[in-house]
């Protein structure tokens, strides 16, 4: 079942980074050059630090990416005494 695109969604905030369910610049010499194509790019819902929360408006399925893997996270979520 596909979702509908969240509403937080604004084509002005893309980030080009592949689907991981579609996969749908497999084929694209733009993307694989690294350069930011006009057709396989993902919508930029939020983001929390490096972690950035994306849709893609072919599939729409929804994902986090972590674009610092390794590096350790301050977590805001807990008080500091």
């Amino acid at each position: 079942m596909r979702q509908p695109i969240d509403p937080q969604a604004d084509s002005s905030r893309r980030a080009w980074l592949p689907c991981p369910v579609c996969d749908d610049a497999r084929h694209c010499a733009t993307c694989a050059d690294r350069r930011n194509c006009h057709r396989h790019w993902r919508y930029l819902i939020s983001n929390n630090g490096p972690v950035v929360h994306l849709q893609c408006p072919l599939c729409t399925h929804m994902w986090s990416l972590d674009t610092r893997p390794g590096v350790a996270h301050r977590d805001d979520t807990t008080s500091h005494a």
